[in-house]
């Protein structure tokens, strides 16, 4: 299988960078500056995982090859050109199919690896808790899986004369290799299992102590943990690279107004992020899908500001927690030119604060906006319900505070502050005042 030793060497600084080619591709003219800009994010990426970038390639497409991606006669050029250009490797901005790699390697006689499997080599290299290198395990094992045939093509057929054809060594190392990584797969998928039941435990008592939960997501590479850092002085690792953080990192934090909160700094989303990379890492995204409010951090200065919000909204449209209250924070206004831009973000979106995670500034606003937002996430309702009703009974105890009640007949009445995502379940027992038996 391809292991993740094959990357091993660019660990070492001593050792000279490997010379990247990178290919993009796009189908109509108008395409060509997302395109570059897209080449832009993937020189980025592999320079995160410390390749040489020589050249980037931009291809016209009239129609997807389903055999090489590209027209042969483009592959032909892009392989002349990766001679000259004295190339190690061969980069796709795309996701190409197990065949498509076997044949593109073939003419270009070079290791040949998408934008997938770059993404899988950054994430294994900086994984560091148990969770995280489970994950990064899992879904390098679930792209490998359709990419071993073309891994024993060497190793001929064999056959047995009289009997038909047996299957050659080839075949029976590939039946095995998918029979040891399905095996793998499982046992990761269970022990993920495991990390998440102990991270539910974590999350109930979290919400057992009324801790209200933000979770800070956007962009990679957009100060997330800069801000964590901002707040908390957390310490998290800050580098100029895509995906310096990936593992979760929770903090307490006390308001102005001496309410304590808990911030969580999230992987970095990214536009054409890996389908096997989400399903990986649900477990962890999970603490975006069940907390309070979402601070989405914007990179302002970029000049795909709007396109890297879109790919955030996509990701969290996959994860069902797009109705999550979301404040929006545009960041390093410091540094943006642009005034324009900054002026359509702040229309675009309703709550929206610009501040400088790495000067502070705006941080007085965002406060207040954070301290409004806690404001709507809890209600008080006055209530007569059935005594029999012990499950909502308890559940309003358990999620609730109760600030006086009292018993009338079967029924017991309650006034209670509780968060607004209970509302429903106490609606048909509201009534308009508190009254004592």
């Amino acid at each position: 299988m391809r292991e993740e030793t094959l990357y091993k060497e660019t660990k070492n600084e001593s050792v000279s960078f490997k010379r990247a080619m990178l290919v993009g591709g796009y189908l109509h003219k108008s395409e060509l500056l997302l395109c570059q800009e897209h080449l832009n994010e993937l020189r980025a990426l592999s320079y995160t995982l410390g390749f040489e970038v020589v050249k980037q390639f931009p291809c016209m497409i009239r129609k997807i090859d389903p055999a090489t991606f590209l027209g042969k006669g483009k592959v032909e050029e892009l392989s002349q050109n990766a001679v000259t250009l004295n190339a190690d490797i061969v980069i796709f901005d795309a996701e190409i199919s197990p065949n498509q790699q076997r044949n593109l390697e073939h003419v270009f006689k070079l290791p040949l690896i998408d934008r997938t499997e770059l993404i899988l080599e950054i994430f294994s290299q900086r994984a560091h808790t148990k969770e995280a290198k489970l994950q990064i395990e899992l879904a390098k094992h679930q792209y490998q899986l359709p990419r071993l045939r073309g891994l024993w093509a060497h190793l001929s057929r064999q056959v047995a004369s009289g009997k038909g054809f047996l299957k050659g060594e080839g075949e029976r190392q590939i039946e095995l290799d998918k029979r040891i990584a399905r095996s793998r797969i499982a046992q990761l998928k269970k022990e993920i299992e495991e990390v998440k039941s102990q991270r539910d435990v974590q999350r109930q008592a979290r919400m057992r102590n009324h801790i209200p939960t933000f979770a800070i997501i956007g962009y990679t590479n957009v100060g997330k943990s800069t801000l964590l850092n901002r707040l908390t002085k957390a310490n998290v690792l800050i580098e100029d690279k895509l995906f310096a953080t990936l593992d979760t990192t929770t903090r307490r934090f006390s308001l102005p107004n001496h309410q304590d909160i808990l911030l969580i700094d999230t992987v970095g989303f990214i536009r054409k992020i890996p389908h096997t990379l989400i399903e990986a890492f649900k477990s962890t995204l999970e603490e975006v899908v069940y907390t309070d409010i979402l601070l989405h951090l914007i990179d302002a200065n970029h000049p795909m500001a709007e396109e890297h919000a879109k790919s955030t909204y996509e990701v969290l449209k996959e994860l069902h927690a797009e109705k999550t209250p979301i404040i929006t924070l545009l960041n390093k206004i410091d540094l943006v030119e642009n005034r324009k831009m900054l002026t359509h973000l702040q229309l675009k979106y309703p709550r929206v604060v610009g501040i400088s995670a790495r000067t502070g500034e705006g941080m007085d606003q965002l406060m207040h906006m954070i301290m409004d937002a806690l404001k709507k996430l809890r209600m008080v309702v006055t209530l007569s319900i059935p005594q029999k009703n012990y499950a909502l009974i308890n559940a309003l105890m358990d999620k609730g505070r109760v600030i006086k009640q009292s018993y009338k007949e079967n029924n017991m009445l309650i006034k209670v502050e509780i968060p607004t995502y209970m509302q429903h379940r106490v609606e048909q027992y509201t009534v308009d005042a508190f009254a004592d038996s």
